[in-house]
């Protein structure tokens, strides 16, 4: 199968979209297919031996790391035509993508459009975006995924969204977790003893410090008795963020083994962004054995077994927050019971499964376009 991915992010760029476009083209690898994958702003131009073809790109406004990939529809006809893919996959597509989707569309080429980011939810994080408006933001995403073959959504949540919009040829594709690179024992105790020297429960944030992971609600934390609070990444609200938990360990960017070890030497995980389509964070901290709170919102709802591996709870409210951080914080019982619910929940969500079932995906929208051809 010659598998065409139109990207709306990938490397160097670390995020959700361009973490799971690298796991899929891998699983091509694994099963003998051919993948092209069409990307904005300058990176590789090779990825696990599938060649990847960059378009000009620029950041959004107040948001200097995201970058937006500008193509034209003819320039995308022109890559397909020569590429000659049997279904072209189009990865959370918003702008690139509807280049892309028009493209494919034109060509009569099978589509997968795979929805990754509540573009409305994080536009509200944004001054500048949130004067466009939901509905506008909606209307557009439903133009492209309208002509799509099959929308593949990443969680119960995320599907009830989009059913509630009027999207349709819906359904669920989650995403996998690297069940050996975060696991358990990769617990470091010497980052533990760095972290808490005295001891204290270690609670960590794992991901982008912005404005549309609600960073912020982090506050109800400080000053947890017998708690460090740890925070792994960087953004524009990390400087905000810093100021408001003068106690708090900021550890900055971590990738590859580090952050296999800042997963693992956690005690307690939280995320506490609302509008996760998935959440890989949760995921990664569930699978290092990792007890989690969470959104009961979005994503993590399908994750976190709720008072089983974690809780979910309205994070935006701090006393719900800190109440559930503080029941596991003090009862080390519960904490050992929660640590192994979490690493056995994601057994059967490796990568290779997950992306086992893309492939289904790609021949049941095949099929669906060849149908509509006999029956035109």
């Amino acid at each position: 199968m010659r598998v065409a991915i139109v990207a709306e992010s990938f490397l160097p760029q670390v995020n959700g979209v361009a973490n799971s476009v690298c796991r899929v083209v891998e699983h091509l690898t694994r099963r003998g297919h051919t993948g092209l994958v069409i990307a904005p702003g300058e990176g590789v131009s090779e990825y696990d031996g599938h060649q990847v073809l960059r378009v000009p790109s620029f950041a959004l406004p107040g948001n200097d790391d995201s970058i937006v990939g500008i193509s034209t529809r003819r320039r995308i006809s022109r890559i397909l035509r020569d590429f000659d893919p049997d279904v072209v996959h189009l990865a959370a597509p918003v702008w690139l993508g509807r280049a892309g989707m028009n493209a494919a569309t034109r060509l009569g080429l099978p589509t997968v459009a795979v929805y990754q980011t509540d573009l409305a939810g994080f536009a509200r994080g944004y001054r500048l975006w949130r004067t466009i408006g939901d509905d506008a933001i909606w209307s557009w995403l439903r133009r492209i995924h309208d002509q799509a073959d099959l929308t593949l959504a990443p969680s119960t949540a995320s599907l009830r969204q989009l059913d509630a919009h009027g999207f349709a040829r819906l359904a669920r594709w989650g995403r996998g977790v690297d069940l050996v690179r975060f696991h358990p024992a990769h617990r470091d105790e010497g980052l533990r003893r760095e972290l808490a020297p005295d001891g204290e429960v270690i609670v960590g944030y794992i991901g982008r410090l912005a404005p549309e992971k609600h960073v912020a609600s982090l506050t109800a934390l400080a000053g947890l008795p017998g708690v460090r609070l740890a925070v792994v990444g960087g953004g524009p609200s990390e400087s905000s963020l810093r100021a408001a938990l003068p106690d708090a360990a900021f550890l900055g960017f971590r990738t590859g083994q580090e952050l296999s070890r800042a997963y693992a030497s956690l005690d307690v995980f939280v995320h506490t962004g609302p509008a996760e389509t998935f959440c890989q964070a949760v995921q990664e901290a569930l699978a290092s054995g990792v007890p989690v709170v969470a959104p009961n919102a979005g994503g993590p709802t399908d994750l976190v077994d709720d008072g089983w591996s974690g809780y979910l709870v309205d994070t935006g409210d701090g006393e719900q927050l800190r109440a559930a951080v503080a029941r596991i914080a003090a009862d080390p019982v519960r904490r050992v019971r929660m640590a192994a619910a979490a690493r056995e929940s994601v057994y059967g969500r490796s990568w290779e499964a997950v992306c086992d079932q893309l492939l289904e995906h790609y021949a049941t929208a095949v099929a669906r376009r060849r149908l509509a051809a006999a029956a035109a």
